[in-house]
């Protein structure tokens, strides 16, 4: 009796893999496929932030997502899909904590005794750009499509910018 259930349940099985398989097949491939665009296919808006009171990683995380595409589901790892972004107002970021006197960021000349450090107190009285760009910069991919998704970021001290033609949308990402 057990011999009889397995065999027909075994019978079942072939049967479902024979019969219905390439009828479900043909639908699978229809409508489950992956999307890869390829550069001359991609879309690509201006996005604008406001980084007023924005603490420094939680807004260069949220911008590297924009610019590296992830947020759309159109998403190829190979390719540069994402979007532009325009940060105004990088003078007024926010660093939690101490960090401002006791971050440090490394830099070397490339000559013996040439290693370089600098807080981020230094680096922000000099040019508040930079801090944005460095934090950035280190979350996005360290090759040539890094490089080509890092020229997509323009970042601004005060409220003026040169990206009006473009129409950027402002974009509050506490809520993206």
């Amino acid at each position: 009796m057990i011999w009889l259930m397995f065999f027909l349940n075994r019978l079942l099985f072939w049967l479902k893999i024979v019969v219905l398989s390439p009828k479900l097949h043909v639908l699978s491939s229809k409508i489950f496929k992956t999307e890869s665009l390829k550069k001359e296919e991609v879309n690509k808006d201006w996005f604008l932030v406001d980084a007023t009171n924005e603490t420094l990683g939680r807004l260069s995380s949220k911008i590297a997502k924009i610019l590296r595409g992830k947020h759309k589901p159109s998403f190829t790892p190979h390719v540069d899909c994402g979007d532009y972004v325009v940060v105004i107002n990088a003078e007024k970021i926010k660093l939690t904590g101490d960090k401002f006197e006791k971050k440090e960021y490394i830099s070397h000349t490339g000559y013996p005794g040439g290693q370089r450090i600098k807080t981020a107190k230094q680096i922000f009285k000099k040019n508040p750009t930079i801090l944005i760009e460095k934090a950035i910069k280190g979350m996005l991919p360290k090759n040539k499509l890094g490089s080509t998704i890092f020229s997509n970021l323009k970042v601004y001290n005060d409220d003026i910018h040169n990206h009006t033609a473009q129409n950027p949308k402002l974009i509050n990402l506490k809520e993206f």
